[in-house]
């Protein structure tokens, strides 16, 4: 049988509403409503959602704790301290699931590292409801966060990810959204993009379906609240075609330097995108008019 929860000493993650107060889930809300303190990122903020959920309008409700990436340091001992006297806690982010790009992180690891135990809440997360509804491949992808907010520094981080194959997801501020997407429009190319906003409320919207379309839109129309971007990764390039004459040029050019046959094999496939066994049999075909030719050029 499952223990009751809120349990004393332990930390909890809770999932809160990004937009929609009926995604809070039943166990998030018994969670909150029964533990000692919740540390938040904005006291008014987050007081003003436990009072819609209709949690703080009992004698006893729980304590808010300003929890944000300015105190940080200076509270994450004394929460520690609350934790190690037997106090339930629960940490929330403004929207969404704590510990996604806010100071959640910090204080899960030093939980983890004093030996308490920390569970999370599932709920609600940008992240991936922008994801999965923005049409674009799901299987694999890479979150970023918030780039760097000034120009340099953002253009050097989406010139890092120019290669980057899986679909990215970042996370920008409404007076930057059009900063970035024109830098991302001139480094990487007018990508397939979803920009994600107000999700799960009445006025959600996801503009698209590629950057430039995207640019041209929120220069027209303003953007309020902060996006969510979900953007295609790199194309795929094709391996260059080789026919059997070139592979077995190009083989016998790597015998002549030195190499063995397996290692022959292993270069020419990293740079062809053949397969090794392809390659290593091409070297035993025909042997006899192999060794005649594979040091010639391209017939």
């Amino acid at each position: 049988m499952q223990e009751a929860e809120p349990a004393a000493g332990v930390l909890y993650l809770v999932g809160t509403p990004i937009g929609n107060l009926g995604d809070l889930s039943p166990r998030a809300r018994q969670v909150l409503a029964g533990v000692s303190a919740i540390a938040c990122e904005d006291t008014r903020r987050s007081g003003l959602l436990l009072h819609q959920l209709g949690l703080r309008q009992a004698d006893g409700s729980p304590r808010l704790i300003s929890f944000h990436q300015h105190n940080q340091n200076s509270r994450i001992p004394e929460l520690l301290a609350q934790l190690a006297a037997g106090q339930p806690l629960a940490v929330i982010s403004d929207a969404g699931l704590p510990g996604i790009s806010d100071p959640g992180e910090e204080l899960v690891a030093a939980a983890r590292a004093a030996g308490h135990e920390v569970i999370c809440v599932p709920g609600p997360s940008a992240v991936t409801t922008a994801l999965v509804s923005s049409g674009l491949p799901t299987g694999r992808f890479c979150f970023e966060g918030f780039l760097p907010a000034r120009p340099r520094q953002r253009r050097a981080r989406l010139s890092a990810l120019a290669d980057e194959e899986r679909t990215l997801v970042l996370f920008e501020a409404p007076h930057r959204l059009v900063d970035l997407l024109e830098d991302v429009l001139e480094l990487l190319g007018d990508r397939p993009l979803r920009v994600a906003r107000e999700l799960t409320k009445r006025h959600e919207q996801q503009v698209g379906p590629r950057v430039g379309a995207a640019l041209e839109h929120f220069r027209r129309v303003p953007p309020q609240g902060e996006c969510t971007l979900v953007l295609g990764g790199a194309p795929m390039l094709s391996p260059p075609r080789w026919d059997p004459t070139q592979l077995r040029a190009e083989l016998g050019r790597l015998l002549e330097q030195g190499l063995s046959r397996r290692e022959a094999a292993r270069h020419l496939s990293e740079q062809s995108g053949h397969s090794r066994r392809e390659l290593y049999a091409l070297l035993h075909d025909n042997a006899d008019d192999a060794d005649e030719s594979l040091g010639q050029g391209p017939e």
